[in-house]
Parts: structure tokens; sequence; C-alpha cells
């Protein structure tokens, strides 16, 4: 199953607000620069039942925190008192954490985020990422392999072909995948890093995270935002 607007907090990843800070300061930039559909990788979607992005595992879009807690209480056996909770001050949104070793078999261990809304104070966003931060012992070609073999998966998940874009070059990594439902709820799958230059002088990234992103609106997500015409 799996915006992106607000902050440009790319640079280094918190343990409290890491998947705040990945996809809704990284992820406007994928957002815009996404505006390729790559049809010929899609192809194989259009043979797969159609896609559905209604949260992650059990826990789905419009719970509240109760529900979610029994949710990750079902889904990885963590008791509550083991979630971490924390704001995003800028967003005032709500974040409920957990450490998941093995959330992919054998890519590490990733942190979860679950992001509540601002007004609604229910479930919009699912959010995993896996980086040194989460995993002292994940490696550059960990990340790849793990970004390879979930592009791979999405892929084959039936989204619409017209709504999927893949391998697109963004400022902060590459955009590997972004493919939405019926409903446009979508997923995201972003390699994080820094383009270098190689012996051959071309760019290439340099990975430093793998962020993976479930939302029920990416593009207008229930943040917080100033009014216009108040200041």
């Amino acid at each position: 199953m799996l915006r992106i607007r607000g902050l440009a907090i790319m640079g280094r990843i918190l343990l409290n607000a890491v998947v705040v800070s990945i996809f809704f300061g990284a992820m406007a930039q994928a957002t815009q620069a996404a505006t390729e559909t790559d049809v010929v990788a899609a192809t194989g979607a259009q043979e797969a039942l159609p896609a559905s992005v209604a949260g992650f595992r059990t826990a789905t879009f419009g719970m509240d925190e109760a529900a979610v807690y029994a949710a990750i209480s079902n889904d990885f056996g963590i008791a509550k008192e083991s979630v971490k909770e924390s704001e995003n001050t800028v967003e005032r949104t709500r974040l409920l954490t957990v450490s998941v070793p093995d959330l992919l078999e054998g890519g590490g261990v990733a942190q979860v985020s679950y992001i509540f809304g601002y007004k609604s104070k229910a479930l919009i966003q699912v959010g995993a990422s896996w980086n040194m931060t989460t995993d002292p012992e994940m490696s550059d070609k960990l990340l790849v392999a793990n970004g390879d073999v979930l592009a791979s998966h999405f892929l084959a998940e039936g989204f619409a072909p017209a709504s999927v874009t893949t391998g697109t070059a963004v400022a902060n990594g590459i955009l590997l995948f972004r493919g939405g439902d019926a409903d446009g709820h979508t997923a995201i799958l972003l390699l994080q890093g820094s383009f270098e230059q190689n012996t051959n002088v071309q760019n290439a990234l340099k990975p430093t995270g793998l962020a993976l992103l479930y939302s029920v609106n990416p593009d207008a997500p229930d943040i917080f935002r100033i009014k216009d015409g108040n200041f």
C-alpha cells in the first residue's frame, strides 16, 4: 500500500520528525519535478487489480490515535509505552513513531511514523524511512537495494499508468516511484541523497536515506496554514 509541501529540512533527519522533514520538505520538489509519466515502466500494472492506498497494514486513513495505537500493536507487537509521541510545531500535526527491525525483510531497521491532520485529528499519512539514524549498520548498497525492491513492488500493484512517475531526478535525490489510486491517495518513494561528480565527470547520487510515504492527499494535506490577509 502508502506531500509534500512545507519544510525544506532535508540535510538532517531527526528521530522525532523524520517523516515530516523528509516528506513535507523534499517531496515538494519531487511533486513539481514529477511531470512526466513513465508509461513503459508501468505497463505491467495494467494487468493487475486497481491499486488502493488506504493506509499502511492495518492502520487506515481516518483512524484516530487510539485506533492507530491498536494497529501498531497488531502489526508490530509494539506496546503503547514504546511508541514515541511528538508534534510538528510548523504543520501543527501530531506523530506517533516506532522503530521496526526488518520492516522490509533484510532491509535493516526502519522508522515508521503515523501523522494526524491538523483539523481532522485523524490519520492522513504514514511514512517509513531507512537511514543511518534509524540503523547505524545501514549502507548505501542496502538503501539502493531497498529502493529497487519497493519500486518494483509498486510497479506491479496496479496503479493507473497515467498516475505513475518513476526515476525522476530531484534536488534531494531520485523519485523512484509516485502513483495514485482512484481516490487520489498516493504512494511516494524517494531515494534521498546528494549528487556528486564521479571519475567520468558525471553526476552520481550518494544515497543518504530512503523515504516511503502513503498519503491521503500529498498536494493539499491537512496542515496548519495562515489565512490569506491575516498578515
